[in-house]
């Protein structure tokens, strides 16, 4: 009765009558949700309650200077309580050969503090880089800190941990698997990915730290995404992200960089944070907002779409209202059974005129939300249950023309290559197609 997806309560219900007392046990272990509980027992055991962000005066914020007006900055506001921060320079960046240069760069010319977190961080070619150039700021005085997740540490080997901490690099791993005492959290996962450099330059985006992102030796490509670095007050708040999760992990509590008021750049930018705890739920419900304030379009770029019921009937209700809507999505996705999933869900977004593109391989991994001619929502955050419920994730909402209109840009350009999907290509699957793809998205609150 505490179950808010009818999904999962229907399943376990089968599951607990079809298959007594191997049921109900299996429900006991993974059915109960303790994704929330243990979040905020984790926070209050590290001091974390009400911790720095939401301590901060408003007056920083107001430091900043005049906000300009956006109509949907309204909703980021009632749900965040921060105002957004304008004076932020905002740049978009493709793949790993254009971020890796960037975010390189920024470490080899550190003076002061490098502050790093990643989801995952391999330790092939590329990584070995950024191994490299992590140590060589330690050695020369820098204050350089890594967090890695305690599950995306096991995609290198040697880990990042071991050949960092060897160079004399202070790591630290988010919520490891650990037997004694127990600790198997298969959920609670840290997927944002943050890079702060001096206070000054900030890069956050989709990309995590792995050769799969780089070209191969024919040119091509076997993972896109977009990034973004970020210059301006913004930096701040996504420091003092970094800082929090620091924090959650175990590590002392470390001093935020002051926010600067100096103008960069003609961006606002407001961060907004979401994990199993206090702020549960809050990109979900930014943007079924912005989605239902659009007044021309809606843009949806995302490797794995599991919509929630809300943001299916905010997509529809836009639709009704003359918005053009579009969701682009991996038409040969790495996790064959969310596309079997997401199969089962696109007739409702196909009977309302919603147009979905398959991109063509390579697999897109890429985020992104654009809303009328103003409005992009960046970050880390899949469109599925497990970014936006399980997950410890971050969004940059970015009020920018400019960028808007180089995103667009790039949603043109994928778009002349992909594919429409048609209700009649959904409706045509065969039979057991339709069975196995309605069976998966059952377990869809839990893939």
């Amino acid at each position: 009765m505490y179950k808010r997806d009818p999904r999962a309560s229907v399943t376990w219900i089968v599951v607990c009558v079809m298959i007594p007392f191997v049921g109900p046990f299996t429900y006991y272990l993974l059915g109960v949700n303790r994704v929330q509980r243990t979040a905020r027992a984790y926070r209050k055991d590290r001091g974390l309650v009400g911790y720095e962000r939401s301590e901060r005066s408003t007056q920083e914020e107001k430091d900043c200077g005049p906000v300009p007006h956006h109509p949907l900055s309204a909703v980021g506001a009632a749900i965040s309580g921060h105002l957004p921060l304008p004076g932020n320079a905002v740049t978009s960046l493709y793949n790993g050969d254009e971020v890796y240069a960037h975010m390189l760069e920024a470490i080899a010319t550190a003076r002061e503090s490098v502050r790093l977190s990643t989801y995952i961080f391999e330790t092939k070619e590329t990584g070995r880089r950024f191994v490299d150039a992590l140590a060589a700021a330690r050695e020369r005085g820098v204050e350089v800190r890594v967090l890695i997740d305690g599950v995306g540490q096991h995609y290198g080997w040697p880990s990042a941990r071991r050949l960092l901490r060897r160079r004399g690099v202070d790591v630290r791993l988010f919520l490891p698997f650990r037997l004694l005492p127990p600790a198997l959290h298969f959920n609670l996962r840290n997927h944002r990915k943050i890079l702060v450099v001096d206070g000054v330059v900030a890069f956050t985006g989709g990309i995590n730290i792995g050769h799969r992102h780089v070209a191969q030796a024919d040119g091509s490509y076997l993972v896109t995404d977009v990034h973004f670095e970020m210059r301006g007050p913004i930096v701040s708040e996504l420091d003092n992200a970094f800082c929090e999760d620091w924090l959650f992990a175990g590590g002392k509590k470390l001093q935020p960089a002051a926010m600067d008021s100096t103008a960069c750049g003609p961006a606002t930018c407001r961060l907004i944070l979401d994990d199993p705890g206090e702020n549960l739920d809050r990109l979900a419900m930014v943007i079924n907002g912005v989605v239902g304030a659009a007044s021309r379009r809606v843009d949806i770029m995302t490797p794995y779409f599991l919509p929630s019921r809300e943001l299916i009937a905010a997509l529809q209700a836009a639709r009704s209202r003359g918005v053009q809507v579009r969701v682009v999505l991996p038409a040969k996705n790495n996790l064959p059974y969310m596309h079997w999933a997401t199969r089962n869900l696109l007739w409702e977004l196909l009977m309302w005129d919603i147009e979905v593109c398959y991109q063509q391989p390579p697999f897109c991994h890429s985020k992104l939300l654009v809303v009328d001619d103003e409005y992009a929502l960046v970050g880390s955050a899949n469109l599925d249950p497990r970014s936006l419920r399980l997950n410890f994730e971050l969004g940059v909402e970015v009020f920018d023309e400019e960028l808007v209109s180089r995103l667009s840009a790039h949603f043109a350009e994928v778009c002349s290559t992909a594919y429409s999907v048609t209700l009649a290509e959904v409706d045509g699957r065969p039979l057991w197609q339709r069975l196995r793809d309605s069976l998966v998205w059952l377990f869809s609150p839990y893939l």
